[in-house]
C-alpha cells in the first residue's frame, strides 16, 4: 500500500458525520475530527502489539479521555494469545483495588470486540509484605508451579488491567510486567506486508473506534434519556463484573442548573459519577471539576448524595463541571455494592438552586474552589498516567 491508500482509509472515517445529532454545526464536525486524530492515536499504541511479546500500555488517559473514560482508574492492555502461558508480577500498589480483565477481544487496532472471560482481583493473590506478586496464567496448571496461578481461557485475546484510586496521587500505584513464558524471546523484525497490514488497520480504527461512541451516544439520545437514567451492566463490552451502572444524558437550560440525586448502597466498594461531551469524551478531569468519587463528594446529614450540574460555579462542594457543555452524557456507578440505588436529575432556576439543597450545604468561595482544584490537578499529575 502507498500513503494515499491509507489516507483513503482514514477518510472513511467522514461517513461516522452522519451520526451527529446537528450534522451542520461546524464545532461539532470539529469535535468529530478530533476524536478520530484521537483515535488514530490510541490505536498506535496497540497497532503493533505482539502475544508473544506483550508489555501493558495505556488504555486511556487524560489526553486520550474517549469512551466516557473513568478518571478514577488507571487503565492498561496487554494482547496476548490464550493457547499461551504468561507471568504476571509486580507490585499492587496501594490503589483501592486492581482487577484484571480477560476478553475474548478488545478495542485493539488488531482486535475484535469479545466478551469478558473472567475477572481476577489482585486482593485474591499471595501477596508480599511490600505488595510484591506474581501469576501464572496458562489453559493448564504446570505440575511443578507452586505460586498463584489462574485459567486462562483458550479464546482469550487481551488483557485489561484497572487500578482504582478515592485520593489520587496518595499511596503507590501499582507497577507491573507481562511475560510469555511457554515459547522463547525471539523479537523479529516485521517485513513489508506485515507493516501493511497493520498500518491499514490502524487507518481504519478511526472509523471503529469513534463509530461505537457516536453509535452510543446516538443510541442514548433515540431513548429520549435526556435528565433521566437508564441501568447498564455493560457486560461483554469492556465492564467491570459485579457493577451497577446508570447512565444517561443531562441537558441544562439558560438559567437553569440540574441537581442530581441519589441514595448509597448500605455497603459499596467503590462508586463515582462523571460526565462526558456529546461525543461521549470524558470532562477534562485534570482541569475540572467533571467527576466526583467516594471519597471525594460530600454526602448529606440525611445520607444521601447531591450534586449541582452548571456550567458556573455554583458555589457548593459537590459542583460537577461539564466543561463548557450544556449537554452530554452522564454516569454512575456502583462496584461490589449491596445495592444500586438509582440517581435522579432535577432541572431548577439557578436562583432557587439553594432553596432545593440541604440547608447545612456549605457555601465554596472562588479562592476555596481554586485551591481545591489545584490540589485536583496535582493529584492527578502525580499518577502513572503514561
Amino acid at each position: 500500500m502507498e500513503w494515499r491508500d491509507y489516507l483513503a482509509r482514514l477518510a472513511e472515517s467522514d461517513e461516522l458525520l452522519g451520526l451527529l445529532e446537528d450534522q451542520g454545526d461546524e464545532a461539532m464536525r470539529q469535535e468529530a475530527c478530533r476524536l478520530f486524530f484521537l483515535s488514530l492515536s490510541a490505536g498506535y499504541l496497540t497497532t503493533f502489539a505482539d502475544p508473544d511479546l506483550p508489555d501493558f500500555v495505556p488504555a486511556v488517559n487524560t489526553i486520550l479521555t474517549s469512551s466516557s473514560a473513568n478518571p478514577d482508574f488507571i487503565y492498561y492492555q496487554a494482547t496476548i494469545d490464550g493457547t499461551g502461558s504468561y507471568r504476571i508480577a509486580g507490585n499492587r500498589g496501594d490503589a483501592l483495588f486492581v482487577l484484571l480483565d480477560i476478553a475474548a477481544g478488545g478495542l485493539g487496532v488488531m482486535d475484535e470486540l469479545g466478551p469478558s472471560l473472567g475477572t481476577i482481583d489482585f486482593d485474591t493473590l499471595t501477596l508480599g509484605d511490600n505488595g510484591a506478586f506474581e501469576l501464572l496464567l496458562s489453559p493448564e496448571r504446570p505440575s511443578n508451579h507452586q505460586g498463584d496461578w489462574r485459567h486462562l481461557n483458550p479464546k482469550a485475546r487481551t488483557l485489561v488491567l484497572r487500578q482504582a484510586s478515592y485520593d489520587w496521587g496518595q499511596g503507590r500505584d501499582g507497577r507491573f510486567t507481562i511475560e510469555r513464558t511457554d515459547v522463547p524471546h525471539a523479537p523479529r523484525r516485521p517485513d513489508a506486508a506485515e507493516i501493511a497490514r497493520r498500518l491499514e488497520r490502524l487507518a481504519g480504527h478511526p472509523k471503529r473506534y469513534a463509530g461505537l461512541w457516536l453509535r452510543h451516544m446516538a443510541g442514548q439520545r433515540a431513548k429520549n434519556l435526556v435528565n433521566s437514567f437508564e441501568h447498564d451492566d455493560w457486560a461483554g463490552r469492556g465492564g467491570v463484573s459485579d457493577q451497577h451502572y446508570f447512565q444517561g444524558l443531562f441537558q441544562l437550560q439558560p438559567g437553569h442548573v440540574l441537581i442530581l440525586e441519589t441514595a448509597l448502597p448500605e455497603k459499596v466498594r467503590y462508586w463515582n459519577v462523571q460526565l462526558a461531551d456529546p461525543l461521549w469524551n470524558a470532562i477534562d478531569w485534570l482541569n475540572r471539576q467533571g467527576s466526583l468519587n467516594g471519597g471525594q463528594a460530600r454526602i448529606d446529614q440525611d445520607g444521601r448524595f447531591r450534586a449541582v450540574i452548571a456550567l458556573e460555579d455554583p458555589g457548593v462542594p459537590n459542583w460537577l463541571d461539564p466543561g463548557g457543555w450544556s449537554n452530554g452524557s452522564i454516569m454512575l456507578r456502583w462496584t461490589n455494592a449491596s445495592s444500586g440505588p438509582q440517581p435522579s436529575l432535577r432541572l431548577v432556576p439557578e436562583a432557587e438552586l439553594r432553596a432545593n439543597l440541604p440547608p447545612e450545604t456549605p457555601i465554596i468561595t472562588a479562592e476555596q474552589r481554586q485551591r481545591a482544584l489545584r490540589n485536583r490537578r496535582r493529584g492527578v499529575q502525580l499518577r502513572r498516567r503514561w
